[in-house]
């Protein structure tokens, strides 16, 4: 399945067949190298959240696991972010500038391959955050973020949705090597992307709640 450039489609992020986030995204790219999205500041979201109005960051995961869930509207807060999400590999590598306009930093967010999905009005993209990342700089340094978060979830196995530490940590070992090479996709490509101004900021299409595929 593919995606045609300027399409918009929904980014899910998924937690046990339960949808964490939804937000649409626009196709820049989507060939052999892989799936290039553009998520724009202000896109419109769903977010997975407790009673009190709260995510799952900033509370203990204990705490979490124990509350009652529901979707609320939202919007990404965020810088634009160029995401590719490549043909192999339990990653994406997100793309930043500062409000300068000047490349940040790329931001390896570990993750089960990515599920793509087509229904007949909307089409979207499917992944489980594994939450252990990996921030790279523009000289190619990094560093781990998120240990923390995942060393704690970790502790809950019964309810958390990385079943495999060693897995994890072996694929962000793996891409930090490519990344201390300056291998694509850290070689520079994409670091003067600017979005078409045309793109705006996308809706929310419709059946962004379809089934999480099993």
């Amino acid at each position: 399945m593919r995606f045609a450039p300027g399409q918009v489609i929904i980014h899910r992020n998924t937690r046990r067949g339960r949808i964490a986030f939804a937000r649409p995204v626009r196709v820049v790219a989507d060939t052999e190298l892989g799936l290039l999205v553009w998520l724009a500041r202000h896109s419109p979201a769903m977010y997975e959240v407790a009673p009190d109005g709260r995510g799952a960051r900033g509370r203990p995961f204990a705490e979490w696991v124990t509350l009652g869930y529901q979707m609320r509207p939202g919007e990404w807060q965020g810088p634009g972010i160029l995401m590719f999400f490549p043909p192999e590999g339990d990653h994406s590598v997100w793309f930043f500038w500062n409000e300068a306009g000047e490349f940040d930093s790329w931001y390896v967010n570990l993750e089960e391959h990515v599920v793509r999905w087509h229904d007949e009005q909307v089409s979207g993209i499917d992944v489980v955050d594994q939450d252990l990342d990996v921030v790279v700089h523009p000289d190619h340094s990094w560093e781990w973020k998120d240990e923390d978060e995942f060393t704690e979830r970790l502790a809950i196995p019964e309810h958390y949705w990385v079943h495999d530490e060693q897995a994890v940590r072996a694929e962000g070992r793996r891409v930090i090597k490519i990344a201390e090479a300056g291998e694509f996709p850290f070689d520079g490509t994409w670091t003067d992307f600017v979005p078409d101004p045309a793109w705006g900021v996308p809706a929310l299409p419709e059946g962004w709640n379809r089934p999480v595929p099993a």
